[in-house]
């Protein structure tokens, strides 16, 4: 057996060599759409690609930092790592997105947490796939506005050691470590990220600890193992939002003091993948996983107005079952069956602060619990998907899948447990309604369309349907609050329609474009009144939006990016009863809040032929203007951001680096809200110019 036989699996991740840039041509391999190999140019669907390469050049500091280069994406910085995401939807915490480590998702359906990028360690990954709407047949529930794939970096085929470290402003250290080797039947990769960080509004330290293992077997000539492990820690002081004359003198001030707006996370993941060639046609792929994970936190968005503090946790078993098989050399045939069991727990405790002027100083437990309940969540999903080409220019490819979810509820608390509890914070009373002991059932039937049409051997065009959906999430269905019948709250649909036109027009310009339109029922509203919390089914919305991605080599120095959007996002039906005194609320025909008509991502590169290994790269970052409620209201005008990153590459075991980020030091919000029926609005302050500077060593 030689070492080739080892990495040569090509149908699955474990064989999946670092081939592709961002923004490259047809021929860049790609994984996320079967989980397997195929070209970028057979695929009805827009996906964009970072490669080991272009994530260590960036060398990210936060998830933004890299995938807001694609078209269509925008990842907000809400220090730390947390974020919120907005992928041809408004910048929102809703579950409609899905993130993938390999292409298991990171967190079962019903549990989706905004921020949850901060559980993969992205600079140390060896490839990122985004895939722009809902995904194939493979995929199902939170799959609406897009997927995002952190596919693990190979073994080296030699050993091989890498140390980077880094520092930066406001307190930055980071320290990534990695080691790996192969022999003839395996190999391994270890690697690890910590980092500290005391941020750059007041109290918010930050701290992560990440530990990622890949070990990959070649049993035989027909079966390939690879098995991943991962691990964080993550420690993080919540950053309130300030109104305007704080946002606009004292950006750097931060309502939340002595720990009371906190969060910490602890991850597990593991995943062994068994790839069995059963002939020259067929490919049996089996992955079993397993997730726990656990977080105490005290939730920053709640101190106002029904302050806790919460653990929750929940274990995954689950596994994912494929079979690919080519009929002929025309028509392959993917099935599948997917298989997830998660139990889960959920408390909380109901707390009240302390204040110093509009300053949270600390908080006491109360002798209340406000919810105590368990929820098992079991889902069942087999899918079809079946690639044909029609002819030598016209690929076709249909794809069904059925999700059926069940989720036991069952209330710990006794049944005498006040419903409500005086807060001295507030002076006034807090209520938690409970549901009944239930389970609670979903089910969802998702076809799918794709249809790709080779132009000529430099351009193809393509067009796809896909229906998605995304189940209520485990809280929202259970923690109830003060929002009566929440059991009865249904999953969001959607139906999408997707344009696209992409090719190598000349040596120096690749070109993609996507034009899109997605309709989504039954979309979810959170409404926030000053005295209560209240989500609803609210109506219908449509998005859709223009795409456009350019990228070339203008000469051997010169190298260039463009990514730009925009979009019209509305509400069609829309209307909810909220605020004191009820009111009902009918936002029909305006612009959806949180969505940014424009995005844009532009990079310009430079390295010199007379200094080899320096690479300098200027980066502007857009954002346009949206409306910060549903009312259309209040407007945020958006921002434009400079960045400049120099890369130096002294000899092969060596490389020195540096980031300006925001150059000119403008003042900018990473998100803007404001609540219905109030004027005042709400702003996140954005890092302000920062330096950073590191070294990497390779052994």
């Amino acid at each position: 057996m030689h070492k080739k036989t080892l990495f040569a699996a090509s149908f699955c991740y474990a064989a999946l060599p670092n081939v592709a840039l961002a923004l490259t041509p047809l021929e860049t391999v790609v994984v996320t759409a079967t989980k397997e190999a195929q070209q970028r140019g057979d695929l009805a669907e827009s996906v964009q690609v970072f490669d080991a390469a272009t994530i260590s050049a960036i060398s990210p500091s936060h998830p933004s930092e890299v995938l807001n280069r694609a078209a269509g994406v925008h990842i907000n910085n809400l220090g730390g790592e947390g974020h919120m995401t907005a992928i041809r939807q408004p910048i929102t915490t809703r579950g409609v997105y899905l993130y993938l480590e390999d292409g298991v998702p990171t967190r079962p359906s019903g549990f989706f947490n905004h921020n949850a990028l901060y559980e993969v360690n992205i600079p140390q990954s060896g490839m990122l796939e985004v895939v722009k709407g809902p995904g194939t047949a493979l995929y199902g529930s939170d799959a609406i506005g897009g997927m995002i794939n952190a596919i693990s970096k190979a073994p080296p085929s030699e050993a091989r050691y890498t140390v980077n470290l880094e520092a930066g402003s406001d307190g930055w250290r980071r320290g990534l470590l990695s080691a790996g080797n192969s022999n003839d039947e395996q190999g391994f990769l270890v690697s690890i990220n910590w980092t500290e960080n005391e941020g750059y509004s007041d109290a918010a330290d930050y701290s992560r600890g990440s530990l990622s293992g890949r070990w990959d077997i070649s049993a035989s000539d027909k079966l390939q193992l690879k098995t991943l492990l991962s691990y964080s820690n993550i420690d993080q002081n919540s950053v309130s939002s300030l109104e305007a004359y704080d946002y606009r003198h004292h950006g750097d001030k931060n309502l939340y003091q002595g720990g009371t707006a906190f969060r910490e996370v602890e991850s597990l993941r593991l995943s062994s993948e068994f790839a069995l060639t059963l002939s020259e046609q067929s490919l049996l792929t089996l992955t079993p996983y397993y997730r726990d994970n656990s977080m105490d936190m005290a939730p920053s968005w709640m101190v106002s107005y029904d302050p806790n503090v919460l653990a929750s946790e929940f274990q995954s078993y689950g596994l994912l079952n494929k079979f690919r098989h080519s009929l002929n050399d025309k028509v392959t045939v993917i099935s599948g069956l997917d298989l997830d069991y998660t139990p889960a727990s959920y408390q909380e405790t109901a707390i009240s602060h302390s204040l110093n002027g509009d300053i949270y100083t600390g908080y006491v437990v109360l002798d209340h619990k406000n919810y105590d309940f368990k929820a098992t969540q079991t889902s069942v999903s087999p899918y079809l998907q079946i690639d044909a080409e029609a002819s030598e220019q016209l690929k076709i490819s249909l794809g069904l899948r059925y999700d059926y979810f069940t989720i036991a509820y069952r209330d710990q608390l006794p049944s005498n447990n006040p419903y409500s509890v005086f807060i001295p914070q507030l002076n006034r009373p807090v209520n938690h309604l409970r549901p009944d002991n239930q389970t609670a059932r979903f089910e969802e039937w998702s076809p799918k369309l794709g249809v790709v049409y080779q132009l000529n051997d430099q351009h193809n065009s393509y067009f796809n349907y896909r229906h998605a959906f995304s189940i209520p999430s485990a809280g929202t269905l259970f923690r109830s609050g003060s929002t009566a019948n929440s059991d009865d709250l249904q999953p969001i649909k959607a139906n999408s329609t997707e344009l696209g036109l992409r090719g190598q027009a000349t040596d120096w310009l690749y070109y993609e474009l996507a034009a899109y339109r997605m309709q989504i029922k039954d979309d979810l509203v959170t409404v926030i009144d000053g005295f209560t919390r209240n989500v609803y089914n609210a109506g219908k919305t449509t998005h859709q939006g223009v795409e456009l991605s350019l990228q070339g080599q203008i000469n051997a120095a010169w190298h260039y990016s463009l990514a730009y959007t925009r979009t019209s996002q509305r509400y069609d039906s829309f209307s909810y009863t909220c605020c004191f005194p009820s009111q009902n609320i009918d936002v029909s025909g305006n612009e959806v809040g949180k969505a940014p008509k424009t995005i844009a991502n532009m990079t310009l590169s430079y390295s010199p032929h007379t200094l080899p290994g320096l690479r300098l790269e200027a980066e502007w970052s857009h954002m346009g203007g949206y409306y910060t409620d549903e009312t259309n209201n209040g407007r945020y005008d958006g921002h434009d951001l400079y960045n400049l990153r120099i890369n130096y590459q002294i000899n092969e075991a060596v490389e020195i680096y540096a980031r300006l980020q925001n150059i000119t030091d403008v003042l900018y919000s990473s998100y803007t809200n404001s609540q219905v029926g109030d004027a005042d609005i709400s702003y996140r302050t954005g890092q302000p110019r920062s330096v950073y500077t590191g070294i990497k060593l390779v052994f």
